[in-house]
């Protein structure tokens, strides 16, 4: 058994190697017509249509992920489908990336004299830089493999990682020529943590008004726990008669000030709060809040505008529920 154990782990690690080659092999095709492919997408008015067939068009379905949620508009259409109706999805502004290893599939064959009548880019992706394909497109990207990873020589493995590899240096590169941020990505990107995380402001999560808890300094610490207790964020606020911060008390606060065996009817909470506490401004990433409650372990925030006056409050369970966590 461990000899058969060593004998898997054998071919996996062959089959990485070689994949791992075919990828690597792909920089020397980085060249003019890499930029050329690059220029005809920057220049395209309408959308990236990718196509191909089996393994490739599951490669190119992928690829045209990529390209949407990175600045540069794209679907994927099957060609099959195309030869009965979509392809009157592919407009005359738009351009097309095949993907095919042997760049003789019949599908794209047949759809190929109605895309050059429409006078679309053609960009291709072919393992063959002779092919049928290759010579009818604008611009060939030579994505030849010395072997595929399959021992039979047979299953699509080395070919279509490195289709896959070239569609994101494809992606990537037009994503920095575009000057695509993070915001960008966010946007397009609004269901997921990521979007959240780089989208959503402290502003959006604060609570902010009647919401706030908030006691002067005069104020006992009984009258301070019943307005956080009344809040329900487990901390309170410290203000003067013009909302500057003076400090927070919390209940870790609390814990203390009960140690010390100090009557909580009479003493002023501006005696044992925690002065000024932590302070975020409301145009902050939610993010940011998060990290700043870690790096400091507390459960709490204190929102202020830029002369130091509270506008907001907002605790940990906030951002979690917000799933900014």
């Amino acid at each position: 058994m461990n000899m058969e154990h060593e004998a898997l782990k054998t071919l996996a690690r062959g089959v990485i190697k070689t994949e791992a080659g075919a990828v690597a092999n792909l920089e020397s095709q980085i060249d003019d017509k890499f930029v050329r492919a690059c220029e005809i997408m920057l220049g395209c008015r309408g959308r990236v249509v990718v196509t191909g067939v089996g393994k490739s068009g599951h490669i190119g379905s992928k690829v045209a992920a990529t390209l949407a949620s990175t600045g540069t508009p794209a679907f994927f259409v099957h060609p099959a489908e195309a030869s009965h109706g979509d392809l009157g999805m592919i407009t005359a502004a738009d351009v097309v990336l095949v993907l095919s290893n042997s760049g003789e599939t019949d599908e794209i064959k047949r759809l190929l004299p109605v895309i050059k009548r429409l006078g679309v880019g053609i960009i291709t992706l072919t393992g063959n830089p002779g092919s049928t394909l290759a010579r009818h497109a604008d611009v060939n990207i030579n994505v030849a493999v010395e072997n595929e990873a399959c021992p039979l020589g047979l299953a699509p493995t080395s070919s279509t990682t490195a289709a896959l590899v070239m569609g994101d240096a494809l992606a990537v590169a037009l994503l920095e020529t575009r000057g695509f941020t993070v915001e960008d990505f966010a946007r397009s990107h609004p269901a997921g943590q990521l979007g959240r995380k780089l989208l959503l402001h402290v502003r959006d999560v604060m609570h902010s008004g009647e919401e706030m808890p908030i006691v002067d300094a005069e104020a006992s610490v009984t009258e301070a726990i019943m307005e956080m207790t009344r809040k329900r964020l487990g901390m309170v606020a410290v203000t003067d008669t013009d909302l500057q911060v003076l400090g927070v008390y919390t209940d870790g606060d609390l814990r203390r000030t009960m140690e010390l065996a100090l009557d909580p009817h009479v003493t002023p909470i501006g005696k044992v709060m925690t002065r000024s506490g932590k302070t975020i401004g409301p145009q902050a990433l939610a993010a940011e809040a998060v990290k700043l409650l870690q790096r400091h372990k507390i459960q709490g925030l204190l929102v202020t505008d830029e002369e130091s006056r509270l506008i907001g409050v907002l605790n940990f369970h906030d951002l979690l529920q917000a799933g900014v966590v």
